[in-house]
């Protein structure tokens, strides 16, 4: 037995491969203890937005350590509340204070308490293809397989599908046919259900690990009048788009709405320490001026997680982060997986924004079979383990998941780095290819 055989690591057969155990990184790069480097086309989990070891962020902390290691949330703290400045002036609409927690599940936890607690109504709306946590709630109003194992979950929630042109549930022909659909869609789900019993709707800005399903023009504009119309707070779920992700503080601003809350985490300090929260519209935060909030954590809102962020922030600013990411991300990165399809039969699409990808890999681009079954497990799954495991061989991370290749790179990741990173993705692609059946 090993060190790490006392791991139970999530998500995971616990029999299974020992993971690659990873000693140093280093920007957009992280090599293991056999000295083999990655270039990090994930972000690892979609939050090192700016970079490993960023020696700004690094100084921060341990400035931040020498002054003042932890406090209660109960009291104020100089790291805390400037963090908080600095997100709202960023922030969209009348969203105007913020509730810290430790991670993205914790703030969509307390983003629901809120809806519940404003509205008095009970019931939840939740998309298919999307995932909001691990947590009790979270997990409860995530769509998406992960799910199944945690069920029953006790959750309030009615689930609706969203837009998703490609694989339109339908068969729309036009990105806005599939918007007029997909609302209506969810007007009659909202009108089914009773719009007096139903708290608030949450909906990842741009679906991650599901797809990165980039909404279709207007259909969060409609899902913003919908809410409006029935009294249902709108939550927009950030935790893996914000700060940056697609080239914007908050992505929702790629699409000119403004949510009565959104959630957020990983890419604040991009996970240099655990935080996350929820930032909230002022009419909402107003309720409880007078009324007891009835919910906090330990470690809200820790000076050591507040100091990276606002670290971080500074950084974006300094180095122009949020202008590289969309000249990048649209003129190197966008572009060249366009090109990277054209070549290769196994694409069935490119679609993204800034620094987040999906190509979603088929076996027959003609009718748009997918590379593995959905929710494919064992054999069915073996594709794209494969496929993963061949970028990975080639010194490449992807976020890969379902029958997607996907890609989120460090936001500070070069355009030459992003060349290379496309040069050995289309190597892996003619690995795909292999699997069309019309080659």
């Amino acid at each position: 037995m090993t060190a790490d055989d006392h791991v139970f690591y999530p998500w995971s057969v616990q029999g299974g491969p020992n993971p690659v155990a990873i000693t140093g990184a280093s920007g957009s790069w992280f090599w293991d203890e056999n000295g083999k480097r990655y270039l990090d086309f994930s972000s690892q989990l979609v939050n090192v937005n700016i970079g490993h070891q960023h020696p700004d962020l690094i100084e921060a902390i341990v400035a931040q350590a020498r002054e003042l290691t932890t406090i209660s949330p109960t009291v104020g703290n100089r790291a805390r509340s400037e963090l908080a400045r600095l997100i709202v002036e960023r922030a969209p609409g009348d969203l105007n204070r913020v509730l810290f927690t430790t991670g993205g599940a914790e703030a969509v936890e307390h983003a629901v308490r809120l809806a519940r607690s404003f509205t008095g109504r009970t019931k939840m709306l939740a998309a298919y293809r999307s995932y909001h946590g691990g947590t009790g709630v979270a997990i409860g109003l995530t769509g998406e397989p992960r799910r199944w194992g945690a069920e029953p979950t006790n959750v309030d929630v009615v689930r609706f599908f969203g837009p998703y042109p490609y694989r339109s549930p339908w068969d729309t022909t036009t990105q806005e046919e599939e918007t007029a659909a997909a609302l209506k869609h969810l007007r009659q789900v909202i009108e089914l259900e009773g719009p007096a019993d139903i708290a608030g709707l949450i909906l990842e800005t741009v679906v991650g690990t599901n797809g990165v399903l980039v909404p279709p023009p207007g259909y969060l504009a409609g899902v913003r009048a919908l809410c409006d119309e029935f009294g249902i707070v709108y939550i927009a779920d950030e935790v893996m788009v914000g700060f940056g992700r697609v080239g914007e503080w908050f992505a929702v601003d790629a699409f000119g709405v403004a949510p009565d809350l959104i959630t957020f985490a990983k890419g604040v300090n991009s996970g240099y320490v655990p935080l996350g929260g929820v930032v909230i519209a002022e009419r909402i935060a107003q309720r409880y001026d007078d009324t007891l909030y009835p919910g906090g954590l330990t470690y809200a809102g820790h000076p050591l997680a507040c100091a990276a962020g606002v670290a971080s922030i500074a950084i974006f600013e300094r180095e122009g982060i949020l202008d590289h990411v969309r000249s990048v991300g649209a003129d190197v990165l966008g572009k060249g997986l366009r090109e990277l399809a054209a070549r290769h039969p196994s694409v069935g699409e490119v679609r993204g924004l800034g620094f987040f990808w999906a190509l979603e890999l088929v076996r027959d681009p003609r009718t748009r079979e997918p590379l593995i079954p959905f929710a494919a497990a064992g054999a069915a799954a073996e594709p794209m383990a494969v496929i993963t495991a061949a970028a990975k061989e080639r010194g490449l991370w992807p976020f890969n998941a379902g029958n997607r290749f996907q890609i989120a790179p460090p936001l500070t990741t070069s355009a030459e780095e992003i060349r290379t990173g496309l040069d050995i993705v289309d190597a892996v692609l003619e690995v795909a290819d292999d699997y069309v059946r019309t080659r």
